[in-house]
């Protein structure tokens, strides 16, 4: 009974010292945590799981996704693979189970278009608000997948929330997958698009001096990496980056890594599976587009927004492109949401914390415009 109670003790003085940290960590200019986040994110702590500490919210989506029962990526074709259920249908699955409508929100129209690449042309959809007076903001968004699947279609629900709440034209961009396609083909595509969106700005009644980039994924690697080739070649800088759970390196032997080895929708044998896909040779998981915070060279650049999700292979490397970036001399803005896993943002309709990360980037994006437009330096 003595033992029974000192294990007790101990267990609560190691979570009351893990909620101190939560709370330090919080301090920052970070969403606000209720109570209960605090608390989860102290048992995740001790209990080592991420899981203990998942959202309610983020917990009906899994619910809904497995019940579509998809097959283990890393044991199908990349064929197979693009034909698997995704989170967005475990979305729509949800929605349907609460009764909700499942056609996207009104208030944005699409049109689509196709930009060049060395591959041939590529589709991108642009996203309008409706009602809103041009030329408008535009912000190029890099869709996920690994490099290896997904596509424009099935990343619907960002840009839309992005086009309605910051007012600007979003143009999704599709971009040559792996293993079809090599690195650094995707890389090479991405750069190519957001030099068309430049060049035909206006055409869609797009401002070309305030456009931004952002990327989930796949994609935050994409935008980081436009970014940087834009301040190499000396062409128009985006006024703001956003990074959500960006690809940002080729170590998957972080803390994050560990312990989330079997999480969903994403884990490690899934990243190791897409980097497989993606690279000609070993060599090029050291190539600085890849290994970003190991390799690049990140002075210089716009101001950065990056989004991490709690449970989530990619999570530290997510923070160690932010700390990177800071450590340049760059401005960042660094957003992390526990309880709730990859692939949460855009789930705004379902997951209340995705609602939360979307508003943030939507201020945050909405405050870049604003300062392209009267010339403000940040």
């Amino acid at each position: 009974m003595r033992q029974s109670t000192k294990t007790t003790l101990a267990t609560v003085l190691v979570a009351g010292t893990a909620l101190l940290a939560a709370n330090a960590a919080w301090a920052q200019d970070q969403p606000k945590p209720t109570i209960k986040d605090r608390l989860d994110a102290a048992v995740s702590t001790v209990t080592g799981s991420p899981m203990a500490n998942l959202d309610v919210d983020m917990k009906h989506v899994l619910d809904a996704m497995k019940k579509l029962d998809p097959k283990p990526i890393p044991s199908l074709s990349p064929q197979e693979a693009r034909k698997q259920p995704t989170p967005a249908d475990a979305v729509k699955e949800l929605l349907k189970e609460q009764g909700t409508p499942t056609a996207p929100e009104p208030g944005v129209a699409t049109k689509d278009a196709t930009y060049e690449t060395a591959g041939g042309a590529q589709p991108v959809r642009i996203y309008t608000p409706e009602g809103a007076q041009g030329p408008l903001p535009v912000v190029v968004y890099y869709h996920g997948g690994g490099f290896v699947i997904a596509d424009i279609n099935v990343y619907d629900s960002t840009p839309r929330a992005i086009a309605k709440g910051a007012k600007a034209v979003v143009v999704s961009v599709e971009y040559r997958h792996a293993p079809e396609a090599k690195f650094p083909a995707q890389h090479e595509d991405a750069f190519a698009a957001y030099k068309w969106v430049l060049a035909h700005a206006k055409e869609f009644d797009g401002a070309p001096s305030k456009v931004a980039l952002l990327g989930e994924s796949a994609g935050g690697n994409l935008a980081t990496n436009v970014a940087i080739a834009a301040r190499d070649q000396n062409i128009e800088k985006p006024v703001q980056v956003v990074a959500v759970y960006p690809m940002a390196g080729t170590n998957l032997d972080t803390q994050s890594y560990k312990d989330n080895t079997s999480t969903k929708p994403l884990n490690k044998d899934m990243m190791a599976y897409f980097y497989d896909q993606t690279v000609r040779n070993d060599t090029d998981r050291s190539d600085p587009r890849l290994d970003i915070v190991g390799k690049a060279d990140l002075k210089g650049l716009p101001p950065f927004t990056v989004v991490t999700a709690q449970i989530d292979p990619l999570h530290d490397e997510g923070k160690a492109l932010a700390d990177k970036i800071s450590a340049a001399g760059g401005q960042v803005q660094y957003r992390d949401y526990p309880g709730v896993t990859h692939e949460f943002f855009g789930m705004g309709t379902v997951v209340a914390k995705a609602k939360q990360a979307e508003d943030a980037v939507v201020a945050d994006l909405r405050k870049a415009f604003a300062g392209a437009a009267t010339g403000t330096v940040k």
